[in-house]
């Protein structure tokens, strides 16, 4: 009856399609017992949309079972497509680093973990977490972030920066009209001299 339930769930039902939008994989349980949809753009806000759809991409390409999550025997797959084998255990542990909900899969979101921890260098070196992230050709760093402590110390950097530009431009403008001022009064001291003499 397993097999079934498992296969029905497989059958012609149509899967999001790669134009759904990037919030459609595996939803989320909440408290209540009820779905809830999960936004990445929402939640993952040190991602650009890219990003989001490389990772979304990524996860798809992985799950196939197409049910919305990446189990044991899927992340095996694809940590040997990646070139980073990992043994049963090393499995088991890549997927409680970030299995949340203790289901011992990862849900699109629990795999989004893995890159916001690989961006904010809470990986360990040589973990399999780190190889997914490093072997999967998503640049996590494009973003110039590192985390949130840094985003936000790079937005205040930025902040100042632009402050500072803009001060130096005022400042620029304000000598601009000095000196225009200095030049009208010095034509006007020359007129004025002028036409004492042509009197």
């Amino acid at each position: 009856a397993e097999e079934l339930a498992g296969r029905r769930g497989r059958g012609p039902e149509p899967g999001p399609g790669p134009g759904s939008p990037v919030g459609r994989v595996g939803g989320e349980s909440s408290p209540g017992g009820g779905r809830r949809v999960f936004s990445p753009a929402g939640e993952f806000r040190e991602f650009s949309r890219r990003q989001l759809r490389d990772m979304e991409r990524l996860f798809r390409q992985y799950d196939a079972g197409k049910d919305g999550f990446i189990d044991l025997m899927e992340l095996k797959l694809m940590m040997e497509k990646l070139g980073a084998p990992q043994t049963h255990l090393g499995l088991k542990n890549m997927i409680k680093e970030v299995d949340e909900d203790l289901d011992s899969k990862l849900s699109f979101r629990e795999f989004l973990l893995i890159f916001r921890k690989a961006a904010a260098g809470e990986l360990q070196e040589d973990s399999g977490l780190h190889a997914l992230a490093r072997l999967s050709e998503i640049d996590v760093s494009t973003e110039g972030v590192k985390g949130a402590k840094s985003f936000f110390e790079a937005k205040v950097q930025a902040i100042h920066e632009a402050s500072r530009f803009e001060e130096e431009i005022k400042a620029e403008q304000e000598e601009k009209k000095k000196q225009a001022e200095e030049l009208k009064q010095r034509k006007a001291a020359f007129k004025e001299l002028q036409s004492t003499f042509k009197q």
